[in-house]
């Protein structure tokens, strides 16, 4: 299978994972939030597997600019409501491996996972 990395073209976190996997020769799929958006059974799967905690992006602007109603009790079903409405509240990038997905781009754990 070949790798999807999921994200926004403008995130400097993503273009440094880009780099990154282009660096490696790593052939890959990029999937734009932006222009492809994201469905709820991805989101259900990623929070499944990394926790909603990890998932939703609470440091963006995106997030830090909602009503503080729409920021209060979160669970899982409310966040993911909230990532397919603005998906930049999607931590990035996401790297779906196939059999496993990573969140975030740091180096060693991507070296790790193409060793």
């Amino acid at each position: 299978m070949t790798p999807t990395l999921y994200g926004i073209p403008n995130c400097d976190t993503v273009k440094k994972a880009r780099t990154w996997l282009e660096g490696r020769g790593v052939d890959h799929v990029f999937h734009d939030y932006k222009k492809a958006g994201i469905d709820r059974v991805s989101l259900e799967q990623w929070c499944g597997e990394h926790g909603w905690e990890t998932v939703l992006n609470r440091a963006g602007t995106t997030f830090r600019k909602l009503p503080e109603a729409d920021r209060a009790d979160l669970d899982q079903d409310r966040a993911i409501t909230l990532m397919l409405a603005q998906p930049s509240m999607i931590k990035r990038p996401v790297l779906d491996l196939g059999d496993r997905r990573i969140v975030g781009f740091k180096p060693e754990i991507y070296e790790a996972a193409f060793a």
